[in-house]
């Protein structure tokens, strides 16, 4: 469809109906309002153990053919790293460039939107740990300026970590006009910068999706916890991450981007929206402060398993703060008797893959750029993985998902580096054929599908 399409056409219009719900499912890691819900009442549940798939060895011909199959299926570039105790693999595959033709490298920085949740929840933590934040303490105690009232008193900072706060998410209302037009929509926004506060406030005027106790994925819950822990430290809360996490870790290049450019060696980054900008339009230089403390960090591949790999083994978080991150809660609704195949901790999720093995991480999708970062629950089998078209996914005319190969060869990579063996690619999706067909699992995903 060409971008000169008529805003005004039928097709257009069940288009931008498609995206609206599919937008919030993947700009903000919530999930979609008819598969979410928690039990509000019941007590937070630890997650199944991870299964360990550790000693099989890295098969590196696999990794490069899978990977190689993800871009072949139709994914501009992507570059991803796998571990397994001390051996490892680097790939790239595609293009940085697709006008160029310039090719990827393993080492490329990228955006890796709401996987930057995880750090927000270890610095908190971390806080935590310390004595001056309590979990289960209202919002209200911390910002009380913010969120007055009865949401201040009955909304405490656990919730806002395992989004279950009711409190709605901020990127449609930050961004006007996104589902009629979403080009003209980014391009008038690529230098604008926004205030935490002011995203917050968008945030919380926003009509609620779900009740308090629910899960419903929202990037605002994050802004807050960024404002909260400006409050506690004293700090701007990026400045605390990159000293007591980013550092703590010793990642070297993973950061909160200081302008709309990435400072080092970098993909261009693809936004399709669902068809809706045609060509996809590069979004790699982009004022990420839409996002904060929810979503702006650039890492790579190597250094999120580095990040994960530190969290995991508990140099990060003492037992106590670490327990209680991976204290999850069903990330959607299932049927009486039915295992949900995702949940959410603090900040963390643990979700099936479908091989049958669980692993613990987050994934993250910003305009143009989408990463997953995955790992046993001992940290020691690990996959991390950045590519640079977003929001590929086609619609027919009724607004149903038409096949997708290009997310079942995702599924195929990152379920085989984990595995430690290849995995089929056809039937990939966990949750094909239920809430979200044809779109990978993951908690920012299923919060952009959402918005479909």
């Amino acid at each position: 469809m060409p971008s000169s399409y008529s805003s005004h056409s039928p097709h257009r219009a069940r288009l931008s109906a498609v995206a609206a719900t599919t937008l919030i499912a993947l700009s903000a890691s919530a999930l979609p309002a008819q598969a979410v819900a928690a039990e509000p009442r019941s007590p937070a549940a630890v997650s199944p153990v991870a299964a360990s798939v550790t000693g099989r060895g890295l098969d590196r011909a696999a990794l490069r053919g899978s990977l190689d199959a993800f871009h072949e299926a139709g994914m501009y570039g992507a570059y991803s790293a796998v571990r397994d105790g001390s051996a490892q693999w680097r790939g790239a595959t595609g293009f940085a460039d697709v006008d160029t033709r310039r090719p990827t490298r393993p080492d490329l920085e990228h955006r890796v939107g709401s996987i930057t949740k995880t750090f927000t929840a270890v610095a908190v933590l971390q806080q935590a740990g310390a004595g001056r934040i309590d979990l289960d303490a209202p919002v209200g105690r911390y910002l009380p300026d913010v969120v007055p009232g009865e949401r201040g008193r009955q909304v405490t900072v656990r919730m806002l970590l395992n989004h279950t706060s009711g409190i709605a998410d901020y990127v449609l209302a930050a961004f006007p006009g996104i589902l009629e037009n979403p080009g003209r929509t980014l391009d008038e926004n690529r230098l604008r910068r926004i205030a935490p506060e002011e995203l917050a406030r968008l945030g919380l005027a926003a009509p609620p999706v779900a009740e308090r106790g629910t899960h419903a994925y929202s990037n605002t819950n994050y802004i807050l916890a960024g404002l909260i822990l400006e409050r506690v430290t004293g700090q701007k809360a990026e400045a605390y991450i990159t000293r007591n996490v980013i550092r703590r870790a010793g990642l070297r290049h993973t950061y909160f981007p200081t302008s709309a450019s990435i400072k080092g060696p970098h993909a261009k980054m693809y936004e399709s929206f669902f068809g809706l900008i045609d060509p996809p339009r590069d979004y790699s230089v982009y004022d990420m402060s839409w996002a904060g403390t929810a979503g702006a960090l650039v890492s790579t591949p190597g250094d999120l398993n580095d990040f994960y790999r530190a969290l995991l083994g508990g140099r990060l978080l003492g037992a106590a703060q670490l327990r209680a991150m991976k204290t999850t809660v069903p990330a959607y609704e299932t049927q009486p008797g039915e295992e949900p195949l995702m949940r959410y901790g603090l900040g963390i999720c643990t979700l099936k893959m479908p091989s049958g093995g669980w692993y613990w991480g987050h994934d993250g999708g910003v305009f143009g750029a989408g990463t997953w970062a995955l790992s046993t629950e001992d940290g020691r089998r690990q996959v991390a993985i950045g590519y640079n078209l977003m929001k590929y996914q086609r619609f027919d005319e009724q607004g149903r998902p038409l096949p997708d190969p290009v997310t079942e060869a995702l599924y195929a990579h990152v379920d085989g580096a984990l595995a430690g063996a290849p995995a089929p690619v056809r039937g990939a999706a966990p949750l094909r054929g239920r809430a979200l067909p044809g779109l990978p699992i993951g908690p920012d995903t299923l919060h952009q599908a959402s918005l479909r």
